[in-house]
């Protein structure tokens, strides 16, 4: 009996260090060219380096993602298949009542980056840097404009946080797409956007930041201060990573986390994000409680700002 247990307990062991064995499906729940599929694609490229085997990238756009998180309790629990999950969207879209599930009903096992905040001018602007922007909010209230991508979304939440930080009251213009917003911002129809990093690297020659939420200067933008150099401990943005469906056993979804992990540690692919103006981070199953938890506390308090909740 010992022997037959040892026995199988050698088989359990060997199939779970063999993981991944298989081509794993990683769904993302946008449009191709988005931060989440841009990183994907890279991931898949290291993945199959590494193991040997595909990372099959599918996308499935659709309200916002949650098409993808309110169905992914459903599908096979072996590891084999994981969805991209954003923060703070599946935070913020539950609490806006119109998505079937539940913040509790995603199982996130491993965030790999962020995109920070950024207040964006076009170059046309009269704010030359984020004191002038300031100081215009504050002599003309409302009159001040930022565009960003869609309502209660991380762009929505960073307008929220920075009236409430800074004392100040700026009018938030939601866009559907990015083109219109760039249009918009370019044409001068509104006084600048609250968008990302990135989004400030693909527009420079057009666009500016004038204030970043990174830990510490952008090397594509040495002379624009970071929040906290301004006086605001914030250091944040759009969260990207990895989940589960929540039935997945304990030990499997440790094992895509270290997988994910792994291939997160390519130095090639960190040097791609970082020049991209992603910060890459990793945020693994072990630290995830916590790191939840501080971030929804964070939204939840966004979220009263904007009015999503009393």
């Amino acid at each position: 009996m010992r022997f037959v247990v040892a026995a199988a307990a050698a088989l359990l062991s060997g199939a779970a260090a063999a993981y991944p064995d298989k081509p794993v499906q990683y769904i993302i729940p946008f449009a191709p060219g988005g931060e989440s599929d841009i990183t994907a694609r890279l991931q898949a490229v290291v993945f199959a380096a590494k193991y040997k085997q595909q990372m099959v990238v599918l996308n499935r756009p659709g309200a916002g993602g949650a098409l993808v998180w309110s169905t992914l309790n459903g599908m096979a629990t072996d590891g084999y298949i994981v969805a991209g999950v954003n923060l703070p969207h599946i935070f913020l879209q539950p609490l806006e009542g119109n998505v079937n599930y539940k913040t509790d009903d995603v199982a996130p096992v491993y965030f790999f980056q962020y995109t920070a905040d950024a207040i964006v001018v076009p170059e046309s602007s009269p704010f030359k840097t984020y004191q002038d922007f300031l100081s215009a909010a504050r002599a003309a209230p409302e009159k001040v404009t930022l565009a960003g991508s869609g309502t209660y979304s991380a762009n929505h939440m960073a307008h929220e946080r920075l009236n409430k930080l800074a004392g100040i009251k700026t009018t938030y213009v939601p866009f559907k797409g990015t083109g219109d917003l760039v249009s918009s911002v370019q044409g001068g129809h509104v006084s600048g956007a609250m968008s990302y990093v990135p989004f400030a690297i693909q527009q420079k020659g057009k666009m500016r930041p004038l204030v970043i939420a990174t830990e510490k200067r952008h090397p594509a933008f040495p002379d624009v201060p970071t929040f906290r150099e301004v006086g605001f401990n914030w250091v944040d943005g759009a969260y990207r990573g990895i989940a589960v469906p929540k039935p997945t056993p304990a030990a499997t979804q440790k094992q895509v986390s270290d997988m994910m992990y792994a291939v997160n540690q390519d130095p090639e692919m960190r040097q791609k994000l970082t020049e991209g103006g992603y910060d890459v981070i990793d945020v693994t199953l072990e630290k995830m409680p916590a790191f939840l938890a501080e971030k929804g506390k964070a939204y939840i308090e966004d979220a009263k700002a904007a009015g999503l909740l009393k």
